[in-house]
C-alpha cells in the first residue's frame, strides 16, 4: 500500500486523547516533519476540544491529492462549533461545518515507515524535538540578553521588545510543552477494587514541566503498578531526566525483575549514559483483589497510609535514589489495604513548601485525614491547595492517591 492510499482515511472520535494519537499516526505515515506534526495535532484538537468536551463526536477525514506532482494531504475536521481559525498553531480554512487544512507533502524518502513507531516513540520524538527547540532558544535568549547588556541605553527600545518577544516564546512554547507533557502521562488505569487520583503542578508558570513524574500500570496478575519519580532540577531537562526513570523501570519489571532490586538495576542501566542524573524513586505493588501492598524506595519521602477511621503513619522504607552511594532499595515493606484504607504518594514540593520537612508531614497528615471523606478524584488537589496556602520554598508538586473500594 502506498503512503497516499494509507493515508485516505474517515474516522470518528469521542476523545481528545483517541484524536490526537490518530492526527499523529496519520501524520507519520505521509512522513510529515516533526515540527508540523505537531502544529497539526494541536490544530485539530484545538478544534475539536468543544464539541467534544459537549460529548459530540468529531468527524476526522484525510484525503491524499493523487496528482502526481505537488503532493499534497487535504485533513477535514467536521466540528460544528470549532471556535475561530486565524490563530491556529497551522493555519486552516473553514468550510461550512468544517474545518479543512491543506498540507504539501515532503519527497518519498527511505525513512522507517510510521506503522513501525508506537504511540509512546511518536510522542517522545516530538518530546525531543521540543526540548531541542526550547534549549535552542533559551542559549539564543541569553547570547542575546549578554549583548544587549554590553550596549548603550540607546537600544533600550530593542531590549523591552525582545523581552515582549521572549514573553511570546515562552507562553507558546510552555503551551506545546504541556500539552506534550500531559500526552507522555500514562492514561488512567481501571482495576476493580482501586480507585486512583493524580495531581501535578509546576514549579512556575514559566517552566510548565518538572522532574516530577510518574507512572501507573497493571501487571499480567492483576497487580497493579506505581512509579513516583523525582528527578533534580526543574524543566525540560528534568523533565528528560524523570521519564528516562520511569521508562526504565516500567521496561525492569515487564522483564519481571523483582520489585527490591528495580530502583538498584535502574541506577546500573542509567548512570553509564548520564552521570549527572540524580532522582528519587518510590515503587509500590498492590493487589487489587487482597488489598496487600509492597513497597520499595531510593531515598523518596515515604508514603502515608490513612486508615478508614482516620489513624494515619508514614511507611517508612530505608533506600538510596538513582544517581546516589550505593542506590537501592535495603528491602521491601509490606502493607495491607482494608477497604476505604487511602494511600498517599507524593514528591518533597508538598510537604517542604515552608522549608521544614517535619511541619510539613504533619501538616500533610492533618490535611489527608480532613479530606478523607472526598470523592477520591478530588483528594490530591484539596491536599495540595492546603499544604500550598503559605509557600516560602516553591517546587514541583505531585500529589496521588490509591484508595482501596469496597
Amino acid at each position: 500500500m502506498t503512503d497516499k492510499a494509507a493515508a485516505h482515511q474517515r474516522t470518528t472520535h469521542r476523545s481528545l486523547p483517541e484524536l490526537r494519537s490518530a492526527v499523529r499516526a496519520l501524520a507519520a505515515r505521509v512522513q510529515l516533519p516533526v515540527e508540523l506534526r505537531t502544529r497539526l495535532a494541536q490544530s485539530v484538537s484545538r478544534v475539536a476540544e468543544t464539541e467534544l468536551r459537549a460529548g459530540r463526536l468529531v468527524t476526522l477525514e484525510a484525503v491524499p491529492d493523487q496528482a502526481a506532482a505537488d503532493r499534497e494531504l487535504t485533513v477535514r475536521l467536521r466540528a460544528p462549533s470549532a471556535p475561530a481559525v486565524e490563530n491556529l498553531p497551522l493555519p486552516a480554512r473553514r468550510e461550512a461545518d468544517t474545518t479543512v487544512w491543506r498540507i504539501p507533502l515532503p519527497a518519498q524518502t527511505p525513512a522507517r515507515r510510521a506503522a513501525e513507531s508506537s504511540p509512546v516513540e511518536l510522542l517522545e520524538e516530538e518530546l525531543r524535538a521540543a526540548v531541542h527547540r526550547a534549549e535552542t532558544l533559551e542559549a539564543d535568549r541569553r547570547r542575546l540578553t549578554h549583548e544587549l547588556d554590553e550596549t548603550n541605553s540607546g537600544v533600550l527600545a530593542l531590549y523591552v521588545q525582545l523581552e515582549e518577544r521572549d514573553e511570546q516564546l515562552r507562553r507558546a512554547h510552555g503551551q506545546m510543552l504541556r500539552e506534550l507533557e500531559d500526552a507522555l502521562r500514562p492514561a488512567p488505569i481501571k482495576a476493580d477494587g482501586l480507585e486512583l487520583a493524580i495531581h501535578y503542578a509546576p514549579a512556575g508558570t514559566d517552566a510548565p514541566t518538572g522532574g516530577d513524574l510518574y507512572d501507573w500500570f497493571q501487571l499480567p496478575d492483576g497487580t497493579v503498578h506505581i512509579t513516583v519519580v523525582d528527578a533534580l532540577g526543574h524543566g525540560v531537562t528534568s523533565t528528560r531526566s524523570a521519564l528516562n526513570v520511569t521508562h526504565a523501570v516500567r521496561t525492569l519489571t515487564l522483564e519481571g525483575h523483582s520489585l527490591e532490586t528495580i530502583v538498584r538495576r535502574t541506577d546500573e542501566i542509567l548512570l553509564p549514559y548520564d552521570r549527572e542524573l540524580m532522582a528519587t524513586v518510590q515503587l509500590v505493588r498492590i493487589d487489587p483483589v487482597s488489598g496487600r501492598v509492597a513497597l520499595a524506595n531510593g531515598s523518596h519521602p515515604p508514603p502515608l497510609l490513612v486508615s478508614g477511621d482516620g489513624s494515619a503513619r508514614f511507611l517508612e522504607v530505608r533506600g538510596r535514589g538513582i544517581g546516589y552511594p550505593m542506590a537501592g532499595s535495603e528491602g521491601l515493606r509490606h502493607e495491607q489495604l482494608a477497604p476505604d484504607d487511602l494511600l498517599v504518594l507524593y514528591t518533597d514540593g508538598l510537604t517542604e513548601s515552608r522549608r521544614d520537612p517535619y511541619e510539613g508531614e504533619r501538616r500533610l497528615t492533618a490535611a489527608a485525614v480532613r479530606h478523607r471523606h472526598r470523592p477520591t478524584e478530588e483528594i490530591p488537589g484539596a491536599v495540595a491547595r492546603e499544604m500550598h496556602t503559605v509557600i516560602l520554598h516553591p517546587d514541583d508538586t505531585l500529589a496521588l492517591t490509591v484508595r482501596r473500594s469496597r
